[in-house]
C-alpha cells in the first residue's frame, strides 16, 4: 500500500483538475447563455450556488452580476479556477515520483497560462478563448494520464477524486437548474425553460449524448433522468458511482467506503427521478445524494488518508 499522504494528494489532484474543468465550462456555457437571455440577470448568481461558494462570495461582493461572479470564479483564493490549478500543481509537485514526468510539465504550463492570461478571462471578448485553453489543458492532462500512467493505486485515487467531483457537480447543476425554473420571484423564466435545460446539458458536455439516447425534445424530466441514471454517460451520477466502486475494489481494506457507496447506489437505483421532479421533491432528493457523497469522502479519508497524514495539500470536500 502506498503512503496515505501520497494517496491523499493523488485524490485531491484528481478533484482539483476536474473542478478546474467544471468551473471553466460553467463560465463558458453561461457566457454564451446570456446572449440568448440578456435580460435574465439572476442566472449569474446561480453559478455561485452551483459551486457552493455563497459565503466566500458574499464576503467579497455584494452584487451577483456578471463582473463579480466571473472575477470570483476566476481568481478568488477559495474555489476559483486559479485556486484549483494552484492546488493541483502543489499536489503534483509533492508527488512527482509516482506520476509520469510530463504530468508536472503540463500542470505547470496550465498554471503559468492562467496566471499570465487572467485579464483575458475577465473580459467578455477574451473569455471564450481563455476558457477554451483551460479546458483543453485539463482534457490533455486527463487524457495523458489515462494513456501513460499505470492503473495502480495512485491512479485509482486520481480516478476516485475525479468521479466524486463529477458526481457532486452533476447534482449541483441539476439542482440549481430546477430551482431557477421554480423561482416565485422570477416567473418570467418559465418561457425560457427549453433554453435552460439545454444549458444544463451543455454545462456537463451532455447535449450530444442526450440527443442520441433520448428521442424527444429537450425537457426537464428526461434531462434529470439522463444526468442521474444513464449508465454509460461519463458524467451521470450512476456512472461516476460505478467508477468509484471499481476503484475501491482494487484497494486494501475497502469495506467501510464500499458500504457507504452501496447505500448511495441503492438509494439512486430505488428512486424515480421523473416522479420526484413532478412532485417537487427532487431538490430534497439531490440534497440526500450530496450528503451521501460527503459521507463517502469521509469514509475514504478514515480508511486510507489518516495513517500518516502530514502536510497534505487539500481542502474540505464540498458538502
Amino acid at each position: 500500500m502506498m503512503l496515505s499522504r501520497v494517496a491523499e494528494r493523488m485524490y485531491w489532484f484528481g478533484r482539483y483538475i476536474e473542478r478546474t474543468e467544471n468551473t471553466a465550462r460553467l463560465l463558458n456555457v453561461n457566457t454564451s447563455l446570456m446572449l440568448d437571455l440578456p435580460k435574465v440577470k439572476f442566472i449569474w448568481g446561480s453559478l455561485i450556488d452551483i459551486t457552493g461558494s455563497q459565503p466566500a462570495f458574499s464576503a467579497r461582493f455584494q452584487v451577483e452580476d456578471e463582473r463579480n461572479v466571473v472575477k470570483f470564479l476566476l481568481d478568488d483564493p477559495s474555489g476559483s479556477i486559479k485556486n484549483s490549478v494552484e492546488m493541483a500543481r502543489e499536489n503534483v509537485r509533492t508527488t512527482r515520483e509516482v506520476m509520469p514526468n510530463e504530468t508536472w510539465e503540463k500542470v505547470n504550463a496550465l498554471k503559468l497560462f492562467v496566471d499570465s492570461h487572467m485579464a483575458d478571462g475577465l473580459k467578455r471578448d477574451g473569455r471564450h478563448q481563455f476558457l477554451k485553453e483551460v479546458l483543453r489543458a485539463c482534457h490533455e492532462i486527463t487524457g495523458y494520464l489515462a494513456g501513460s500512467m499505470s492503473n495502480n493505486e495512485a491512479y485509482n485515487f486520481i480516478k476516485i477524486g475525479r468521479n466524486l467531483e463529477r458526481a457532486d457537480m452533476t447534482t449541483r447543476i441539476i439542482d440549481v437548474g430546477v430551482l431557477n425554473l421554480t423561482k416565485d420571484d422570477h416567473p418570467e423564466i418559465q418561457e425560457y425553460e427549453n433554453i435552460l435545460w439545454n444549458n444544463v446539458l451543455r454545462s456537463s458536455t451532455a447535449y450530444q449524448m442526450y440527443r442520441q439516447h433520448v428521442k424527444d425534445r429537450v425537457n426537464g424530466e428526461d434531462v434529470c433522468d439522463f444526468m442521474i441514471n444513464d449508465e454509460v454517460f461519463p458524467r451521470s451520477v450512476v456512472h461516476c458511482l460505478k467508477e468509484v466502486q471499481s476503484c475501491f475494489e482494487t484497494l486494501p481494506n475497502p469495506d467501510q467506503p464500499l458500504r457507504s457507496l452501496a447505500h448511495t447506489q441503492r438509494m439512486v437505483a430505488g428512486s424515480d427521478v421523473i416522479v420526484l421532479l413532478n412532485e417537487g421533491k427532487l431538490h430534497q432528493y439531490i440534497d440526500e445524494i450530496q450528503e451521501d457523497l460527503a459521507e463517502i469522502h469521509d469514509q475514504l479519508v478514515q480508511s486510507w488518508f489518516l495513517h500518516d497524514a502530514a502536510e497534505v495539500t487539500h481542502e474540505t470536500a464540498k458538502a
